[in-house]
């Protein structure tokens, strides 16, 4: 089953998941996503897979990679920036470094029995509005989306231990950095340019992120460049030598040993391992 509705050029849809009904990145690349998928099933993002031992929800942005395999059962939904923005909206969900640009790099909230009862509720009323399809639609659609993300929110700051207000600074602290680094990555590779954007020191910085993040500074960074460097080889046709450059290596063999050392595959391995476009 599945739904859709268009508000000029506002969109937002559902989709049922279904072994012959599995929604793509070529489908659906160009929407951010929502996913609640049940427990069996396994989904992957951006290049990583995750087997679902619990309810889960998944927030994946416009560009990233997913795929699902034939045994996810659940929902998505899908919808463009000009229906919901959440850079627009972040004072009001403080959502964004958390749920999407995570600098965890773990975009899924896992969901205990009563959670999980929950987001089904939530996704069913969505259902029903859409069929119902009155005027005052887009808004309700627009209401349940952000009650979807709000209390994914707060599900994940319990699960990482998030409470008190000096928690809470530093998580803010961590949604900073996690942004800065998702605008700067080309063109910005070290702790030290991070640091002087934040007015601390590296030491700092380094100190901060790790009291509730397990990478350091530096190999969010890297990991962030390394994210994007796989997904300009696996979905554009983009020489290696161009993926460097884009990404802020002017020297081409310096960014091969690079990715070489982080990935422990070539970039040309890594394209033909994908077998998306032609070595």
């Amino acid at each position: 089953m599945a739904g859709f509705k268009q508000f000029n050029i506002k969109k937002f849809g559902y989709l049922n998941l279904a072994a012959d009904s599995m929604p793509s990145t070529a489908d659906h690349g160009q929407y951010v996503k929502v996913l609640y998928v049940k427990t069996g099933g396994q989904v992957t993002v951006d290049f990583k897979d995750y087997v679902l031992e619990h309810d889960s929800v998944f927030f994946i942005n416009e560009g990233q990679f997913f795929k699902l395999n034939e045994s996810c059962t659940g929902t998505m939904l899908y919808y463009n920036r000009d229906f919901y923005c959440v850079e627009m909206h972040d004072k009001e969900v403080a959502c964004d470094g958390i749920l999407f640009r995570n600098v965890y790099e773990i975009p899924v909230v896992w969901l205990n029995s009563d959670a999980s009862a929950m987001m089904q509720s939530v996704f069913a009323e969505i259902k029903l509005e859409i069929e119902i399809g009155d005027s005052s639609v887009e808004e309700m659609l627009r209401l349940l989306l952000k009650q979807i993300i709000i209390r994914s929110t707060r599900i994940w700051k319990q699960e990482h231990h998030i409470a008190g207000e000096d928690a809470r600074a530093e998580v803010e602290f961590l949604r900073t950095f996690s942004k800065m680094v998702d605008v700067h990555y080309s063109r910005c590779h070290t702790v030290a340019e991070y640091a002087d954007m934040l007015n601390i020191t590296p030491k700092a910085l380094n100190k901060r992120i790790t009291r509730y993040s397990s990478a350091t500074p530096n190999e969010i960074i890297k990991n962030r460049i390394m994210l994007e460097a796989k997904r300009l080889l696996a979905h554009t046709p983009l020489s290696v030598k161009e993926v460097g450059y884009k990404l802020g290596y002017d020297d081409p063999n310096y960014f091969v040993r690079l990715f070489t050392s982080q990935s422990g595959i070539s970039p040309l391995s890594f394209r033909q391992q994908y077998q998306l476009l032609p070595a």
